[in-house]
């Protein structure tokens, strides 16, 4: 299995967990009021202070011993250099957090350098570096926190760039994770979609949101388009997970099936047979 297949299964047990844990309220008006949503999330808690020292203190165990070193070295760098270094030391930084695959300290570095530069791209790093890292998290208050920065790097991109759809979808899926705007969120995605049928991360992030909001055959339909367009992983895994909810267990197995093929590799395949096996009983 190559990386890239590693990665996706990593997003996808992340996901699962992040998509059933809090649903976002008030996300089916947005969609559809005719659905029926899956129970309302309790009261919103306050967003916790999620700080660059809070998420390296979760994240820094993932590091290899030379990884480690390595972000030490340049964080003593950091401390000393001139303005004129910083944003260079900083990228560095968070190459070596997006090579191991922790995108929440990496996050707070590419915040660094876009409010250093004031860059549309920088904006957009930071901004998809955010929204990962609220997926990624399993903590509710952590999620809201990471979100609402997400949503104020893309807010900074979408102030140069209006159009982007790029800087569109991560800003609506900031607005959905944050649970403030949800329904201004689903419409900044629905938007891309019109614009751009095709676009993968909008069409994959409404698929989510429906799931986490009980929408199982909205989810249906948004997995499918994206299979139509090509076949991948993720997008199959969700498409199984949503027929099972929605008691169609000959579908889920199919899909499920096609899981095992995509990915490829002997252990995630075992994996996949688990739960296939229980659709079975």
């Amino acid at each position: 299995m190559n990386k890239k297949q590693i990665a996706v299964c990593a997003i996808v047990v992340l996901t699962m967990g992040y998509l059933y844990m809090q649903p976002v309220k008030g996300l089916v008006k947005a969609q559809d009021a005719g659905s029926k949503p899956a129970a309302a999330a309790d009261a919103a808690q306050p967003a916790t202070e999620v700080t660059l020292a809070s998420v390296e203190e979760i994240a820094r165990p993932a590091l290899s011993a030379q990884q480690a070193q390595q972000v030490s070295t340049l964080e003593e760098k950091l401390k000393t250099a001139s303005d004129a270094d910083k944003a260079n030391l900083q990228l560095e930084i968070a190459a070596l957090w997006d090579a191991a695959r922790q995108p929440a300290p990496a996050a707070f570095y590419y915040q660094d350098v876009a409010q250093r530069t004031s860059k549309f791209d920088d904006w957009v790093n930071a901004g998809n570096r955010f929204n990962e890292a609220t997926r990624a998290s399993q903590d509710a208050q952590a999620q809201q926190g990471l979100s609402a920065k997400a949503a104020t790097a893309f807010t900074n991109a979408t102030k140069q760039k209006p159009n982007d759809l790029e800087a569109k979808t991560g800003l609506g899926v900031a607005y959905v994770n944050g649970g403030g705007m949800p329904m201004q969120g689903i419409a900044l995605l629905l938007d891309v979609v019109k614009q751009d049928p095709k676009n993968h991360s909008a069409l994959l992030n409404l698929g989510m949101f429906a799931m986490k909001s009980g929408q199982y055959d909205k989810a249906v339909a948004r997995f499918k388009t994206m299979i139509a367009i090509k076949e991948e992983l993720e997008p199959y895994f969700y498409l199984a997970e949503s027929y099972k909810q929605l008691g169609q267990k000959k579908e889920a197995i199919a899909a499920y099936e096609k899981c095992k093929e995509l990915i490829g590799d002997p252990v995630e395949a075992q994996r996949i047979d688990e739960f296939i096996k229980e659709l079975k009983k």
